[in-house]
């Protein structure tokens, strides 16, 4: 008869060699059936490459155009370069907008996007001029950065002209023309609306001595572009309590004057 310790011999020995291992078969299904995923895989990734680049379904066949105002589609597409006829997921659109920005100077910013299936779309925005420089019988657009941005035969429509009236003796190094230009550009952006719209040269005399011109010959003095939303409201206060005024002084907001009237 078995004693107790040999019972619990076996017990521990059945414990120790565990499950019986599976067949071969059962191997060789397994391997088998990773095979025909791995191959299932690699065939529908050969299948998309195609797809997106060899086939004649996703291939770039328009551009459209949208936003611009002053610029043309034609133009827009033309300065795009798109690669029409290519496979619609190889186009590079950061170099499309890259290359949009460096050849055409009155685009802001632009958006290229991939317009499935066949499509890339151009949202253009423009630079808006806040003042125009004479340049012999032409005009700069200036926008309100301070970015000379186009060379046009008019001046744009209710945009005051600027006026660099600087001697050499009156514009230290330290504020060079683009300094100034900037200047009055912060100054254009501060006048109130009812006031620019009546304003015809920012004229800049010095980096603190700027004057606006406006319809009718009033003049107002505004000095320099600190403290510009403080300026504009005094200057509504003057016209209102001096509408006859010819000319305003707000160059210093605390103390303010106006004569003429």
């Amino acid at each position: 008869m078995a004693g107790p310790r040999t019972a619990e011999r076996g017990e521990r020995q059945k414990l120790e060699s565990g499950p019986p291992r599976p067949p071969l078969v059962g191997r060789l299904r397994r391997l088998r059936r990773l095979i025909v995923l791995l191959l299932a895989l690699v065939l529908a990734g050969a299948a998309t490459v195609w797809i997106l680049y060899g086939s004649p379904w996703l291939r770039t066949e328009r551009v459209t155009v949208s936003g611009v105002r002053v610029l043309t589609d034609a133009q827009v597409r033309r300065a795009a370069g798109v690669p029409v006829g290519s496979p619609l997921v190889s186009v590079d659109t950061d170099a499309i907008e890259a290359r949009l920005l460096r050849e055409l100077p009155r685009i802001d910013s632009v958006e290229v996007d991939r317009s499935w299936p066949h499509g890339i779309g151009l949202k253009v925005t423009e630079r808006t001029p806040v003042l125009v420089i004479a340049n012999g019988a032409k005009f700069v657009e200036v926008d309100a950065e301070g970015v000379r941005f186009a060379t046009v035969s008019a001046a744009p429509k209710g945009v005051p002209a600027l006026e660099l009236a600087v001697s050499k003796r009156s514009a230290p190094s330290r504020f060079p023309a683009a300094r100034l230009v900037r200047e009055a550009v912060r100054i254009a952006g501060d006048v109130p609306d009812r006031v620019a719209r009546d304003t015809r040269t920012v004229k800049v005399r010095s980096y603190d001595a700027v004057s606006l011109e406006l319809s009718g010959g009033r003049t107002v003095e505004w000095g320099s572009a600190e403290r510009g939303r403080a300026k504009a409201r005094t200057l509504l206060a003057l016209m209102k309590a001096d509408p006859g005024a010819r000319h305003f002084d707000v160059s210093a907001p605390t103390a303010p004057a106006s004569s003429g009237s």
